[in-house]
């Protein structure tokens, strides 16, 4: 994948298609996706008022390049989906490959109105689990998480998945070391910071190894 220009005005499907190698069944997947979500975001708040200019190179390519970080993976956890970065793109990526399947993890009941929606219309390989993500017993190859809490938080909600094998791939932004530095105090922490090519400042935490840190 190659990140945009951000000095460039237009970055749309086609720049994200040449940038990722996305096939034309996955672009319409994708492009459909946006339609319901400025259709929905009509009538509630799921995305902020830059989300449509930034649709393709922030939102979707953020998404998308966990892909290429995890090629092997066919499950993914979606913690805290929200309006479905990363989890509803990652399941358009991943349709029609056996034994795919995205959970998308979400606490409040409007958003999963809207993610079951999509996953209805688009015939996507997704689940959308209303409940609180230290609460379910999922396995998967990856969980992952886009704006969802400190990593301090973070970690302890993904704790359970981590524990049944899951590799750990986080979308942050440029204070991810402060969290890290933060979450260090409570849990020892292997992880590899990789850049974003989605934003310059953001970056991509990919987790190794999180165990609690025991009281002396």
């Amino acid at each position: 994948m190659t990140a945009p220009d951000h000095g460039l005005p237009a970055y749309g499907p086609a720049e994200f298609q040449a940038a990722t190698g996305a096939t034309d069944a996955q672009v319409a997947d994708l492009k459909r996706f946006a339609e319901m979500l400025f259709d929905w975001n009509t009538r509630m708040n799921l995305v902020g008022p830059s989300a449509q200019a930034e649709f393709w190179s922030r939102h979707v390519l953020d998404s998308a390049q966990l892909r290429g970080l995890a090629p092997e993976a066919l499950t993914f956890a979606d913690l805290g989906a929200g309006a479905g970065f990363p989890g509803i793109v990652l399941a358009c990526l991943l349709k029609g490959e056996d034994g795919a399947q995205v959970h998308l993890v979400e606490s409040m009941a409007k958003r999963c109105r809207f993610l079951s929606a999509v996953i209805e219309a688009l015939q996507l390989p997704a689940t959308v689990h209303n409940a609180r993500a230290e609460e379910l017993k999922l396995r998967v190859d990856v969980v992952t998480a886009r704006a969802c809490a400190p990593m301090v938080k973070l970690l302890g909600y993904a704790e359970p998945y981590l524990k049944r094998g899951a590799a750990g791939l986080f979308l942050k932004g440029q204070d991810v070391e402060v969290e890290l530095a933060d979450a260090a105090k409570y849990w020892n922490i292997d992880a590899i910071l990789r850049p974003s090519l989605s934003h310059p400042q953001g970056r991509i935490v990919d987790l190794k190894r999180a165990a609690r840190v025991r009281p002396d």
